[in-house]
């Protein structure tokens, strides 16, 4: 096994060979743009580093780990215009540089280069990794739908919530270590368990987003603080408010989700605040925890070497603290 940061320099050394703009220019320049901007690598870290758990070389697994980075970015390009958001990994975002008739189109074309990097394994490896690509990607899709629909329904629940955030954010997680599993031929018990460690620390992970887009530095979060407020959505945040809150501060709140005003900025400040006063900030950092526990616990059961396992804890703790 390598280190974390092995794994990274590695596939973004294979990302750089890969990526090409060429013609016709407008819509390759924007693959290349938004591919070149950086941020964690953690999906693709993951396939290589579940490859070499299950003692298959991580560089067999360096096609399926661009797939799912290449996957991942065109629903950023995607979901950045249907929120509007001006900013990604603090950069312009490719439909604010370009327009929104170049976004959806290099989006597409992100989604169908995807595909075929599958096309490098055979046999039953293929078919395994498309099935699972394929699967995942429409429920990444489906998360989008029950994000959008949030918006505007007052009675999402909270196991509805975290249905979505799976469904958008956690199963793609998962199928990456899965596809490790699958390039290593591993057993289907140790896939399945692998692929129930990344879906609980998925969920982690974007609550844990959730939890910055409202209490993060801006400078270091990479996207605008308090978008999810802006475009009232109904986070984690909001409905454990709804649960925990005065009547006064459900009130409030509610009244604040049915405006958009011009300069949201007292609306992000005032909410805010109920999140803390409310004990909503704190029981999502609890919430966090627990799933990220629930993911140790699961991984503690895989039928690998403590080296292993340490590698992959190392992962999930850098992970939540935002350093991968």
């Amino acid at each position: 096994m390598h280190s974390i940061e092995h794994y990274r320099n590695e596939f973004i050394s294979y990302l750089e060979s890969k990526t090409v703009t060429r013609e016709p220019i407008n819509l390759y320049e924007p693959i290349t743009y938004i591919l070149s901007l950086g941020g964690k690598r953690l999906r693709p870290v993951l396939v290589l580093m579940a490859t070499e758990v299950f003692g298959t070389n991580y560089k067999n697994a360096l096609d399926a780990a661009l797939a799912i980075e290449v996957f991942h970015n065109f629903s950023l390009v995607h979901d950045d215009i249907m929120d509007d958001a001006p900013l990604r990994r603090g950069k312009e975002t490719v439909h604010e540089k370009w327009d929104i008739n170049t976004g959806i189109l290099s989006g597409d074309a992100m989604l169908i280069n995807a595909y075929q990097l599958f096309e490098n394994y055979e046999g039953e490896t293929f078919r395994d990794l498309a099935k699972l690509f394929s699967q995942t990607a429409i429920e990444v899709c489906e998360g989008q739908q029950y994000d959008v629909d949030f918006e505007t329904r007052d009675d999402v629940t909270q196991k509805e919530y975290l249905k979505m955030i799976e469904f958008k954010t956690a199963v793609l997680v998962a199928a990456a270590l899965k596809m490790g599993g699958i390039i290593a031929k591993a057993s289907i018990e140790d896939q399945n368990s692998i692929y129930e460690f990344g879906r609980n620390l998925g969920i982690a992970f974007q609550l844990q987003d959730d939890y910055l887009d409202a209490f993060g530095d801006p400078k270091t979060f990479g996207k605008q603080v308090g978008g999810d407020i802006i475009e009232n959505k109904k986070t984690f945040l909001y409905l454990k408010s709804l649960e925990m809150g005065t009547a006064i501060q459900k009130k409030e709140l509610s009244d604040l989700f049915s405006i958009q005003p011009q300069d949201p900025s007292d609306k992000i400040k005032t909410i805010k605040k109920i999140f803390v006063e409310s004990g909503s900030a704190e029981r999502t950092q609890q919430e966090i925890e627990n799933f990220t526990k629930k993911a140790f616990t699961v991984l503690d059961g895989l039928k690998i070497s403590d080296d292993k396992k340490d590698l992959l804890h190392l992962f999930g703790e850098n992970l939540m603290r935002r350093k991968v």
